[in-house]
């Protein structure tokens, strides 16, 4: 049972947000300025990417509607509060109290759409604005309000085009990138995954796959991909360790992260249907990485191997102003720990892990929303390996609940800043599993409804 100044709180949370809106600046993400469009027109319950958003993307978030002059700048800010069953002795972190906090979780800069913006004519010249045109960007520089401290986030830059490949039409391009899964224009792998917004203040299972964010921001990687007659999607690169010095600069710390000193193949394929009045759409697909890598960046014991292969499918459909999203993917891991065990960081040779999720999103007149998922990760148990678990298990499952309101979706901001966005979030986090405890006492001193989340958050992008 929720105390009822927990509640009070949570309360007060989102009725100082429902009278908010930006009165100083009127700003906003930056695409939607460079289409001249509402939100919606790319994201169901943002950043949920409808058909016409994931054409954006696969454009290389180049397209442009040529009716701004203003700079491709955008700004997020992301406060919350967050109540656990149990507070966590010591704080939840530094400087936070054990339990019912408020914080701002993350303060965001963007540079994103065209990489020259609306400028490339008039500083080149036409023949020249017509390639770099086709060059976009997605920067997101992050403030992290619980360490305190900036670091560069999601990063990306693309050529896109649409060309003729073996006899058919095809959008296509390259990317360069900094997170694994990022280029995806799905909402079902890790990058852009549900929930999409949680607290940075609350205990989370200590077990995920490589590629489930495992190398985000430490990486730098490269690929090509082709999307033929919106149908049959490819997308194949390599990703490569960052050096420490340059990811310290970046502000990320690289103490004890898996490295790959090699390069780590990545692929992805899906196939997509959609009906002629482009009312829903189906995709099925796999992606998959094979790295061969140094733990916690100790190259004198050989190397470990990780090989991550996934399964995924996403529905989605349109009724009027009304959306529903269904997603399920599925995650093996298969781990060879050569230099892990010989270090004293795994008990086995060999592991297994995998995670699976299936969640449902309804967007009610573009305007309010709900989210359930159900979340799984399990695997090989390993007492060295999974140290924090009473069992030296990696299981954690449970049942994200969230319900949204979006009351800027339809409308936008002001006419010289157009197009902001606020998304007020009520989550809730139910565990059955957390790292190996069940949900009632195990005679083990551990409960996993212990680390039951409530977080009550605001979305501001402007």
């Amino acid at each position: 049972m929720i105390p009822r100044s927990v509640r009070a709180s949570a309360l007060a949370l989102l009725l100082s947000f429902v009278g908010f809106r930006p009165l100083l600046v009127h700003a906003t993400p930056a695409f939607a300025r460079q289409v001249n469009l509402q939100c919606t027109a790319c994201h169901t319950d943002f950043p949920i990417l409808n058909d016409f958003g994931r054409s954006f993307k696969l454009g290389g978030y180049t397209m442009s509607a040529d009716q701004t002059q203003l700079p491709p700048v955008a700004f997020m800010l992301q406060p919350g509060f967050t109540h656990t069953q149990n507070g966590i002795p010591g704080g939840a972190a530094p400087g936070f109290k054990d339990n019912n906090n408020w914080a701002l979780g993350t303060a965001s800069i963007f540079y994103s759409g065209r990489l020259f913006g609306p400028y490339a004519n008039s500083l080149f010249g036409q023949n020249a604005a017509e390639v770099l045109n086709k060059i976009g960007i997605f920067y997101q520089h992050t403030y992290d309000g619980v360490a305190k401290s900036w670091n560069w986030d999601n990063v990306e830059v693309r050529y896109a085009d649409t060309v003729k490949l073996l006899g058919k039409s095809a959008a296509a391009g390259f990317y360069l990138n900094n997170n694994p899964t990022l280029q995806d224009p799905w909402n079902t792998l890790s990058a852009w995954g549900f929930p999409f917004n949680n607290s940075p203040l609350a205990q989370t299972p200590a077990a995920a796959t490589l590629i489930d964010g495992g190398l985000s921001q430490q990486v730098i990687g490269g690929g090509a991909y082709a999307y033929f007659e919106e149908t049959v999607y490819l997308d194949a690169g390599v990703y490569h360790t960052l050096g420490s010095g340059f990811q310290n600069f970046m502000g990320i710390d690289p103490t004890d992260e898996t490295q790959v000193p090699g390069v780590a193949p990545y692929w992805r394929a899906a196939y997509t249907l959609h009906n002629e009045e482009r009312t829903y759409s189906w995709m099925i697909g796999t992606s998959g990485m094979v790295a061969d890598t140094y733990p916690t960046r100790i190259s004198t014991a050989g190397k470990d191997q990780i090989v991550d292969i996934g399964i995924d499918t996403q529905y989605q459909t349109t009724m009027g102003n009304n959306d529903l999203l269904a997603m399920v993917s599925w995650t093996h891991e298969n781990q060879r720990w050569n230099a892990s065990q010989a270090l004293g960081l795994s008990s086995n040779a060999t592991d297994d892990l995998w995670r699976a999720a299936a969640s449902l999103h309804i967007l009610h007149d573009k305007t309010y929303a709900a989210a359930i998922q159900y979340f799984i990760v399990d695997g090989s148990p390993d007492a060295l390996l999974y140290g924090g678990s009473a069992i030296g298990s990696p299981k954690s499952d449970g049942v994200i609940l969230e319900a949204s309101w979006l009351p800027m979706a339809k409308t936008g901001g002001a006419n010289f800043w157009p197009y902001s966005n606020v998304k007020l979030s009520v989550q809730y986090v139910i565990y059955n599993h957390f790292n190996g405890a069940r949900s009632n006492y195990d005679g083990m001193g551990s409960n996993a409804r212990g680390n039951n989340t409530l977080f009550v958050s605001a979305w501001v992008a402007f």
